[in-house]
C-alpha cells in the first residue's frame, strides 16, 4: 500500500476512535473533518513525490525520464527490483530492449541470467518468444503476485500467475492474442528468424568458396596434359552468363530427343518430325564448339525456334511419369559409355606406356651405327680396375633406354661430392648395347668410373639355373603374352593389361635377384631403376647400418595401402601361413644391398624356390616387387623417406617442398618423364640432366 493512503488511513481511524471515545461537541467533529478532505489529500501528493523516480543509485541502477514513468502501481515492484537487480542485469536489459525490441524474460533466464532466475507456471515450450511486457498485458488487473526469496544462494525473484482468474480474464486474454501489437511483435521475430537463417547460409557460402578457392590454387599445379584441358574447379561461375548459350542448347537437344521418343511411342508423327529437324539444326549449329565464341552468328535464331518447338511439345506431350524414365535410361546409357571410355583409356595409356618414343629410337639407331663404325681400340672404358674395388661406391643399373640410363649416371655424378669413388655398372639387352656404349665414350661422366655389360653374355643365367626364364620360355607364357584369340576391342580385357608389358619378358627385369653372381667381388651394392633422378650425395648410405638385413629401403605403405595383401594371393595356403598381409610393403628403384649377409643367407635361392610355386601365377600375377616382398620378407631395414620418394609417374598433386628435399625422385608408373603422358611440371627434375648441346640429342628432337 502506498505510504500516503497508509498515512490517511491511520489518520482517519485514530480521529473516528477519539470521537466515539470522548463524546465531545460537533466543532472539534468539523475540525478533524477539515484536516480530513483538505490536509489528506496534499499529504497523499507529498508522498507520491517522495516516490517518484530517481537518478541512477550509487549501484548504477536503472535512470527513468519524465517520459518512462512507470504507472504509479507498478512503482513498489520497480523499487523492489532495483534494489534487487546488479548493474550488470539491468545492462543487459537496456541492451536487449534496444537491439531486439521488448526485452524476454524467459530468453534472458535461459541464455544471460543466473540460476536464481526461476519462472513458474510457464510452458517454455510454449512461450519461449513470449516477452515480459506480453506475460505482464495478459494478466488482467496486474494478477502477477511477486515474491522475494532470500537464501544462501543470494536473492531469487518469483513471478507466480494468479489463480482467481475470471471468465472475464480469459476473454480479454483472448482478445490480446489476436492484437494488432501482438501480431507485430510476431512478425518481428519471424523477421528475425529469417535474418539469421541467411547470415548462417551466407557463412556456409563464404566457406564453401573457400574451399573452392583452396582447390584452385591446389589445381594450378596439376598438369592438364594429364588431366585434360577441363577443370572441374575452372571459374565458370566468375561470370554468370559465360557460355551460356552453350549450355542452353545442349539443354534444349537433350530436352528434344525425350519429347521425340515420347512422340513417337505416342503417335504424334508431325511433331515427332519436326522434333527431329529441329535436333539436326541444332546439332549442326553446335558441331564441335566448345564455348560461344565458337558458334555460328545463325545460333540465337536457331535457340528461338527450337525453344518453341519444346513449348509445343510441352503442352501436348508433357508427361512427367514418362520423362522421369526417359531421363533414367539416357543416364544409365551415359554410364555405360562412360565405363567403355575408362576401359579404352586404360588400354591406350598402358599402350603408350610400353611405347619407345621416335626420338629414343632414333638416338639409339644413330648411336648404334656410330659404335660399330668405331675401331675396335677405342671402344674400351678407362679405370677399369675400379670395376671390383670394394673401397669404392658401386651403383647397379640394368636398362635398354640408353636416354634415361644417361640422366640417372649425369644426375648421380652432379651431386656426388667425390665423384672420382663412384663406379657406374650398366647392363643392357643386345638391341640396345652398342648405343648405350657408345653414348658413354662420347659423354664419359666426369672422374667417375663406368662399365657397360651385355646381359645376353650371361652364360650362367639359363632356363636350367632361371626359373623366371624357363617360364618366359613354356607355351603357357608364349599364349598368354602372344595368343592368337585375345581380344580385339581397345575396352575388353584391359583389366589385367599391365601385366602383359613387355618388360616382363626381359631378363633385366629379373636381373636384380642375382647380384651376388653378377658382381662377386662386390661387398655392397646400390640398385637404381633408370626411371630415377638422383639430387643429393648418396655416399651416406654405404654407411648405414642395416642391422643384419639384406635390403634397405623406404616403406610404401600408409595407414591402409601398398601392404602385402595388395600384391600377392592370401588365399594361397602358402602365402596365408607364411606372410603377415598386413606386412609394409617397400619400393625398388633405390635399394642398398649388402651383398655378403645376401650370399649368408641365400637369397637368390629363395626367390627361385617363390619363383617355381608361382609357374601358374597363383601367387602372384607377373613383375618384380611380388617376389622380392616374399624373398627380403624380414630382412629389409627402413630408409628415411626423404632418401626416396615416389609417385612422380602417376601422382601429379605430391608436395612440392618433399621433392626438393628428397635425395631420390622415382617417375614409377605410366607417366614416364620421357614420355607424351609425363606430367608436365614434373619433367623440368629430369630434363635438365640431358646434354642438350649434343648433335645426336638435337638432331633426333630429345632436347626441348
Amino acid at each position: 500500500m502506498p505510504t500516503s493512503k497508509r498515512l490517511s488511513h491511520s489518520v482517519s481511524e485514530n480521529g473516528l476512535q477519539r470521537c466515539r471515545s470522548s463524546g465531545r461537541g460537533s466543532r472539534f467533529s468539523l475540525v478533524f473533518l477539515l484536516f480530513l478532505f483538505i490536509l489528506a489529500p496534499l499529504l497523499f501528493l507529498a508522498g507520491r513525490t517522495v516516490h517518484a523516480p530517481a537518478s541512477t543509485d550509487q549501484k548504477g541502477a536503472l535512470t527513468l525520464s519524465n517520459e518512462q514513468m512507470l504507472d504509479w502501481k507498478e512503482q513498489p515492484a520497480v523499487q523492489q527490483l532495483k534494489s534487487i537487480l546488479t548493474k550488470e542485469i539491468i545492462d543487459s536489459i537496456i541492451a536487449s530492449r534496444d537491439e531486439f525490441g521488448p526485452w524476454s524474460l524467459d530468453s534472458f533466464r535461459r541464455n544471460h541470467g543466473s540460476s536464481s532466475w526461476k519462472i513458474y507456471g510457464l510452458d517454455s515450450s510454449i512461450n519461449s518468444n513470449v516477452t515480459a511486457e506480453d506475460e505482464i498485458k495478459t494478466t488482467v488487473g496486474s494478477q502477477l503476485q511477486i515474491s522475494l526469496d532470500t537464501s544462501e544462494n543470494g536473492t531469487s525473484f518469483h513471478v507466480y500467475p494468479s489463480k482467481d482468474k475470471g471468465d472475464k480474464d480469459k476473454s480479454v486474454e483472448h482478445e490480446l492474442l489476436d492484437s494488432p501489437a501482438k501480431l507485430a511483435r510476431r512478425q518481428l521475430r519471424q523477421k528475425r528468424r529469417e535474418r539469421r537463417v541467411k547470415e548462417l547460409i551466407q557463412q556456409d557460402n563464404e566457406t564453401l568458396l573457400k574451399l573452392e578457392n583452396d582447390a584452385i590454387e591446389r589445381s594450378k599445379f596439376v598438369d592438364s596434359a594429364i588431366l585434360g584441358k577441363y577443370s572441374v574447379w575452372r571459374r565458370d561461375n566468375d561470370n554468370e552468363n559465360s557460355d551460356s548459350t552453350i549450355r542452353l542448347m545442349r539443354d534444349q537437344v537433350i530436352m528434344a530427343k525425350v519429347y521425340s521418343f515420347i512422340a513417337k511411342s505416342k503417335n504424334n508423327h508431325k511433331l515427332y518430325l519436326e522434333l527431329l529437324n529441329r535436333l539436326k539444326e541444332s546439332q549442326r549449329a553446335l558441331g564441335e564448339a566448345n564455348a560461344d565464341g565458337e558458334l555460328p552468328h545463325n545460333a540465337p535464331e536457331k535457340i528461338k525456334i527450337m525453344g518453341q518447338t519444346l513449348s509445343k511439345s510441352r503442352e501436348e506431350l508433357y508427361d512427367c511419369r514418362a520423362i522421369a524414365e526417359r531421363f533414367r535410361l539416357m543416364l544409365q546409357s551415359a554410364e555405360e559409355q562412360v565405363r567403355g571410355l575408362k576401359k579404352q583409356s586404360t588400354f591406350l595409356s598402358q599402350l603408350a606406356a610400353k611405347t619407345i618414343p621416335k626420338g629414343i629410337h632414333c638416338l639409339s639407331m644413330r648411336l648404334t651405327i656410330a659404335y660399330h663404325l668405331l675401331h675396335p681400340e677405342k671402344r674400351e672404358f678407362p679405370r677399369s680396375e675400379n670395376l671390383e674395388n670394394a673401397n669404392l661406391f658401386h651403383y647397379a643399373i640394368f636398362s635398354d633406354n640408353v636416354l634415361a640410363a644417361s640422366v640417372v649416371v649425369n644426375s648421380t655424378v652432379m651431386n656426388a661430392k667425390e665423384a672420382e669413388k663412384h663406379v657406374f655398372h650398366l647392363v643392357t639387352d643386345k638391341l640396345n648395347f652398342g648405343a648405350m656404349k657408345m653414348w658413354f665414350l662420347l659423354n664419359p661422366p666426369g672422374k667417375a668410373t663406368i662399365h657397360v655389360e651385355n646381359v645376353d653374355e650371361f652364360k650362367w643365367l639359363n632356363s636350367s639355373y632361371c626359373p623366371v626364364l624357363r617360364q618366359l620360355e613354356s607355351a603357357a607364357m608364349r599364349e598368354y603374352y602372344f595368343r592368337a584369340d585375345q581380344h580385339t576391342s581397345l575396352s575388353a580385357g584391359s583389366s589385367n593389361l599391365k601385366y602383359r608389358n613387355p618388360k616382363y619378358l626381359s631378363m633385366l627385369n629379373h636381373l636384380r635377384f642375382y647380384l651376388p653372381q653378377v658382381y662377386p667381388k662386390l661387398d655392397k651394392i646400390l640398385f637404381l631403376d633408370d626411371d630415377i633422378v638422383v639430387q643429393k650425395d648418396l655416399t651416406r648410405l654405404w654407411s648405414i647400418n642395416l642391422k643384419g638385413n639384406v635390403n634397405g629401403a623406404v616403406e610404401t605403405c600408409g595407414q591402409s595401402f601398398h601392404r602385402f595383401d595388395k600384391y600377392l594371393n592370401f588365399s594361397n595356403p602358402h602365402i596365408a601361413r607364411n606372410f603377415d598381409p598386413n606386412a609394409c610393403g617397400w619400393a625398388y628403384g633405390m635399394n642398398i644391398f649388402d651383398l655378403k649377409e645376401w650370399k649368408k643367407r641365400d637369397i637368390t635361392g629363395i626367390y627361385h624356390k617363390w619363383q617355381n610355386m608361382n609357374e601358374d601365377r597363383v601367387l602372384w600375377k607377373l613383375g618384380t616387387l611380388p617376389p622380392g616382398l616374399l624373398t627380403f620378407y624380414k630382412l629389409t631395414y627402413p630408409l628415411d623417406k626423404s632418401w626416396h620418394v615416389l609417385g612422380l609417374g602417376y601422382n601429379p598433386s605430391i608436395d612440392r617442398s618433399e621433392m626438393d628435399n628428397a635425395a631420390v625422385i622415382h617417375y614409377n608408373g605410366n607417366m614416364k618423364p620421357w614420355l607424351e603422358l609425363a606430367v608436365t611440371k614434373y619433367r623440368a627434375y629430369w630434363s635438365k640432366y640431358i646434354k642438350v648441346d649434343h648433335p645426336d640429342i638435337r638432331n633426333c628432337s630429345l632436347g626441348h
